[in-house]
């Protein structure tokens, strides 16, 4: 089975008027694909997830939906519709197979240009089919003016989520029907004017980690029995610049996204963590998805959507995932 991000042991934050035909190359057998345009003039791509298959799956914040994306093909196509089990803006996905479940955050963003399909007005975690793209679940996140960002799944099939917008960890147990706040601290509490809790995963030891975005931390939450235990801030080799995606790879080692425009390798050393850089040069790096030995960036260009100095502007169409290559020593 190809290492994928979407196991259970895994686990922002104008518009262009003109109208751009999409068309996609489907590559020779012998030719390599290294980045794959995601349908949409708006699509703002914010997170990627992927099956065993080897499909992945992209959220459009912009357009509002889910991509399905084969890389054998370089084929894009709309897996779940914008407005879809009336959601909004799409920010994290999560393929759970398991449960055959492609969970995604929405938010209303259609303050800022995003999707006026949906009848959502807040803030919900959305369950769709894996196999179909049918809703099954949604749940509203408790808090007002919550924001929910990204995902990540336990062995029992619980669901935890980041609401950037409060320094709450969220999570939603298997059958049930609301959120319990699972882990709260001032170490996840957004700066003024900022993004607070971004990326979460677990690691191989079994604690969750959890990414703050403006105040650019990476912070472990001790487990057990279920129960949220110790807080601890994380030091590192180097300073993170609004770190994003976090996804489990190895030996307590992750797959990090910095949106300054860098994916990068993790590695926990008790309180502290390594830093080292795989790729950079990505205009606002969004979220991470592995397969194999290749990992695939999504490219967000966020800055065209949530900055008003830049509504006049666009963003470089298409929007794109690139493939990454993977050293052996950064999947350990």
């Amino acid at each position: 089975m190809l290492p994928v991000d979407g196991m259970r042991i895994h686990g922002h934050p104008q518009l262009a008027l003109l109208t751009l035909a999409l068309s996609v190359t489907i590559p020779a057998a012998t030719q390599k694909v290294e980045s794959i345009p995601v349908p949409g003039t708006k699509a703002f791509p914010e997170s990627i997830t992927s099956t065993s298959d080897g499909a992945l799956f992209v959220g459009r914040l912009g357009d509002g939906g889910i991509v399905r994306v084969d890389p054998r093909t370089a084929e894009g196509t709309v897996f779940v519709e914008p407005g879809a089990a009336g959601s909004r803006s799409i920010l994290g996905v999560f393929a759970d197979e398991a449960s055959s479940t492609l969970w995604a955050c929405s938010n209303d963003l259609s303050a800022l240009g995003g999707p006026a399909t949906g009848s959502d007005t807040g803030s919900a975690l959305k369950g769709f089919d894996l196999k179909t793209g049918v809703g099954k679940r949604s749940v509203s996140l408790p808090s007002s003016h919550a924001f929910c960002n990204d995902i990540t799944v336990d062995a029992t099939g619980s669901v935890y989520i980041t609401d950037s917008a409060h320094p709450t960890i969220l999570k939603l147990s298997p059958g049930a029907t609301r959120f319990e706040v699972f882990a709260q601290d001032s170490a996840f509490a957004p700066p003024q004017g900022g993004a607070g809790l971004d990326g979460i995963a677990f690691g191989s030891d079994g604690n969750l980690y959890v990414t703050t975005y403006t105040a650019g931390e990476l912070v472990r939450v001790e487990v057990k029995d279920g129960r949220a235990g110790h807080v601890t801030t994380l030091s590192g080799t180097r300073r993170l610049k609004l770190p994003d995606a976090l996804r489990a790879v190895g030996n307590n080692s992750f797959l990090l996204i910095e949106g300054s425009g860098s994916l990068d390798r993790v590695v926990i050393q008790g309180d502290a963590f390594a830093v080292t850089p795989i790729r950079g040069g990505f205009a606002t790096p969004t979220s991470v998805a592995r397969i194999g030995t290749t990992a695939w960036v999504s490219e967000g260009q966020l800055g065209f959507f949530f900055d008003a100095s830049k509504k006049a502007l666009s963003p470089s169409l298409p929007f794109r995932i690139y493939a990454v290559p993977l050293r052996k020593e950064d999947t350990k």
